[in-house]
């Protein structure tokens, strides 16, 4: 049987790739071409000239996504296990680019983007890539470290500390929770000592408390929005439309196309905001089953861990389960902030937001996810000490 599996280099065909996992991509991604050219038709027109402007766009983004992702389950887990080192060398390297005046574009006063010709991508979004695949491979590497020792822990702490003063610098505070949170998650699980973990989960919750309270934009943000209708025309306008586009959407929706708010209503109704907008025109029974879609597509991702772990292939556990927490942190955030559940905060909605560099990494994830489910399934595996182990806590 041995002889059989197939080498962990061997390309493996599409039609033998998870068709559960790789139909959820693919229903999520066709709805969001759907749902991001309804919500961008008439601000597309009113701003290109051409109502369908994002949406050519946004399906070139799509292209290159699914190209990249279909690269992305031909090479090896083990070749980014190696090189997880450099990928986050690499994204360091691109945050501090960003933050130098001539190469960062700013807009709407924060300075995320890099200009490739006309087209920009986020450093941020990349970050989020590398800093996952790099996480992963420490964990393979230094599990022993991690459960046993100090120092095992530190290592990624201060390296998340830099990615996280570096995103600060642009600002890009959501970024910044979600791969903070991502690697958290990532090392509680990977069984690093309570007391070091306590600490340094501590210490993460108190720095965005104290970005909270000492930066007055943000504060004025979490005063709007424990009451946005007190500034419903000022810094509360955006979240008070959003509100009003669920209200609109009511059980059935208004219909596929008939949203109101995208009529200049509500600002960004594309790209962070799209969600209002599938509430308004889908209504609850939309909004549910894009919830319903999310929970398989994170629960899939997670199931590939749990295989891989069982396996002891931890590099794949473990890289499965940081893409399964990014893509969750992102859903919960973005339609937290549409329903007035959390703070406003610009972070895309994965697949069915606008954004060029936000779809292309996710689809790479995506890649990621069907490589590791194509080696567990055929057995393939990289060597791995005896003590290493994918440790979860009960209770």
């Amino acid at each position: 049987m041995q002889a059989l599996r197939r080498d962990s280099a061997a390309p493996e065909p599409w039609l033998a790739q998870d068709h559960v996992l790789l139909g959820l991509v693919l229903v999520l991604t066709a709805a969001g071409i759907v749902m991001m050219g309804s919500a961008s038709m008439d601000f597309s027109a009113e701003k290109n000239n051409n109502p369908f402007y994002f949406l050519i766009y946004h399906t070139g983004y799509v292209s290159l996504g699914l190209l990249i992702m279909g690269v992305a389950t031909r090479i090896p887990l083990a070749f980014w296990s190696r090189t997880g080192p450099v990928l986050l060398v690499a994204g360091l390297l691109l945050l501090v680019l960003v933050l130098i005046p001539g190469i960062g574009r700013e807009r709407n006063g924060a300075t995320r983007w890099m200009g490739v010709g006309p087209l920009n991508f986020q450093p941020s979004e990349v970050m989020k890539f590398c800093f996952v695949v790099y996480l992963a491979g420490f964990i393979q590497r230094r599990s022993r470290e991690i459960t046993e020792t100090l120092g095992g822990i530190m290592a990624p702490a201060s390296v998340l500390l830099l990615v996280a003063a570096l995103l600060l610098a642009e600002p890009d505070f959501g970024a910044t929770v979600v791969i903070g949170g991502t690697a958290v998650a990532m090392l509680f699980i990977a069984g690093a000592r309570l007391l070091p973990f306590g600490v340094l989960f501590g210490l993460a919750v108190g720095s965005v408390a104290a970005l909270a309270i000492f930066s007055p934009y943000r504060m004025k943000r979490l005063a709007t929005y424990l009451d946005p209708w007190q500034e419903q025309f000022g810094g509360g306008y955006q979240l008070v439309q959003a509100l009003i586009a669920f209200g609109r959407g009511e059980v059935t929706g208004v219909g596929l196309g008939n949203s109101v708010q995208k009529l200049f209503y509500l600002p960004e109704a594309h790209t962070d905001f799209v969600f209002a907008i599938i509430a308004e025109e889908l209504g609850l029974i939309g909004g549910v089953l894009f919830i319903a879609l999310f929970s398989a597509l994170v629960g899939r991702i997670l199931w590939i861990a749990r295989a891989a772990a069982a396996r002891q292939q931890l590099f794949a556990a473990h890289l499965c389960l940081g893409v399964a927490l990014v893509v969750a942190g992102q859903v919960f955030i973005n339609i937290g902030v549409n329903a007035g559940l959390l703070p406003t905060k610009g972070l895309t909605l994965p697949f069915l937001s606008y954004g060029g560099s936000s779809l292309v990494v996710l689809f790479a994830m995506m890649g990621l996810v069907l490589r590791a489910e194509s080696e567990v399934r055929n057995g393939t595996s990289a060597l791995v000490a005896p003590w290493q182990g994918w440790r979860v806590r009960n209770g």
